[in-house]
């Protein structure tokens, strides 16, 4: 439903030429509802012109797109338009391109305002964009060419063109994201000093940084343990994504380094070993944690009981716990229920990739009742749906191999009803791995 306000919003914007005309003349207090109605049906050449003439000092994606009381549509839960976005960008080339007398004279006298654009928390589920959506790694990169061709343009000097080392304002910053690169630990090494003078940093994600104890080199230990040196200097660090990084025996070091509690811990594929679990159970990180994501270590062996420790440590603060290929089977999940079903605020449980039966997951369904929070459990084909797999089925094997789609059919069907009898219809049992179920920290 939309409130009539919207709908003249939508039905002012018809006409943009006029509609940018209109601007000056408008109350500050609609350019929120301008912006997400602009946002969302494309209407470029005033989305600039909102960008341009900004009145507060921060235009965040997060407080504008998400549902409101105007509009139940929540634009950060879809892949943002790449013409949306552009204009966005072409919005604030255009504030650092009007020149300062020009902009003392313009009629909104609201050129100066904008501090801080916060570009966070819209939906990037890492799958192929489509061609008319622009991925948050496309978004960061136009954002950072446009800030270094602006500093650039204002320290143009005659002779060599300047090299821009401070772009960024080291207060404003809050995320910085280096994942999907080959600079490696001694690249890292190189690059986390400079990352660490930006004070107010909450987000950090990075991958491949290799510190297994297992395999110690002199080069390896002499880099890694710059890292943590490095590392040690981020006072406001919430969130950390170490994703597929060998961290074997070494979680403590790293987390012993960081100066304040961790929200967010992503540690996919990073072959954790029981002392790890056990070392994060203990930490003061433990019970801040509302997001966690242990996918790809095996949790079904040794690593069960220390997880199962580390599940209570953080139960009354967990929202998101993701899980996907941590080779749980019925007997692992259901000796895990008692402790999983005590994390009561939990919105997301992942599980995908799992060798779990039908059995397991009607024991979850059934044990999550207690669990008013939850919204969304991303769970595995069951193996019952498949024709003779391995047993430990590999995670290659749950994830490549063709399921009975009939079997299948009857297992959503059955799931659903369950779900009905127990009064939780709201709460989304699915098989999408990736779909619109992304938790971005800055959203929870």
């Amino acid at each position: 439903m939309h409130t009539l306000v919207f709908l003249s919003t939508r039905q002012v914007l018809q006409c943009q030429p006029a509609a940018c005309q209109a601007l000056p003349l408008l109350p500050r207090e609609l350019f929120p509802l301008l912006f997400k109605v602009a946002f969302m049906d494309k209407k470029t050449v005033v989305l600039r012109e909102l960008v341009h003439t900004w009145p507060f000092p921060l235009l965040s994606f997060q407080q504008l797109l998400q549902e409101c009381a105007h509009c139940s549509r929540a634009l950060l839960q879809e892949r943002p338009s790449t013409e949306s976005m552009q204009a966005v960008i072409l919005g604030l080339t255009a504030r650092f391109h009007t020149p300062e007398a020009e902009a003392g004279t313009h009629s909104l006298c609201r050129k100066h305002t904008l501090r801080v654009l916060d570009m966070t928390g819209l939906l990037d589920d890492g799958v192929e964009q489509d061609p008319g959506t622009m991925s948050m790694w496309d978004c960061t990169a136009a954002v950072a060419r446009t800030c270094i061709a602006q500093q650039q343009s204002r320290t143009a000097e005659p002779g060599p063109a300047p090299i821009p080392v401070e772009l960024l304002d080291a207060g404003c910053l809050r995320r910085v994201d280096l994942r999907f690169n080959n600079l490696g630990l001694r690249g890292l090494s190189v690059i986390i000093p400079h990352v660490a003078r930006f004070q107010h940093l909450a987000s950090l994600r990075l991958h491949y940084v290799h510190g297994d104890s297992r395999q110690p080199s002199v080069d390896g230990e002499d880099n890694f343990r710059y890292f943590l040196a490095q590392m040690g200097r981020f006072t406001c660090l919430r969130e950390l994504s170490m994703g597929s990084s060998l961290l074997s025996g070494r979680l403590d070091q790293l987390l012993s380094t960081l100066q304040s509690p961790l929200e967010s811990l992503e540690l996919a594929f990073c072959a954790l070993l029981p002392e790890d679990l056990r070392f994060l159970a203990r930490s003061s990180h433990a019970a801040h944690l509302k997001k966690l994501d242990l996918s790809g270590n095996d949790l079904s062996g040794s690593q069960l009981v220390p997880f199962q420790g580390l599940l209570q440590a953080a139960a009354a603060t967990l929202l998101h716990l993701e899980l996907t290929e941590c080779q749980l089977a019925d007997a692992q999940l259901v000796a895990t229920l008692p402790t999983l079903t005590r994390c009561a605020s939990l919105r997301y449980l992942g599980l995908y990739g799992n060798p779990l039966s039908m059995a397991g997951l009607k024991e979850l369904l059934r044990d999550s009742a207690v669990q008013a929070e939850l919204r969304t459990v991303v769970h595995p084909f069951p193996v019952d749906c498949y024709e003779g797999l391995p047993w430990p089925p590999p995670a290659s094997v749950l994830l490549e191999a063709s399921i009975n789609e009939e079997k299948f059919a009857r297992v959503e069907a059955e799931l659903h009803q369950l779900l009905l009898a127990s009064g939780r219809a709201h709460v989304l049992w699915t098989t999408d791995i990736y779909g619109r179920l992304a938790a971005d920290y800055f959203s929870l």
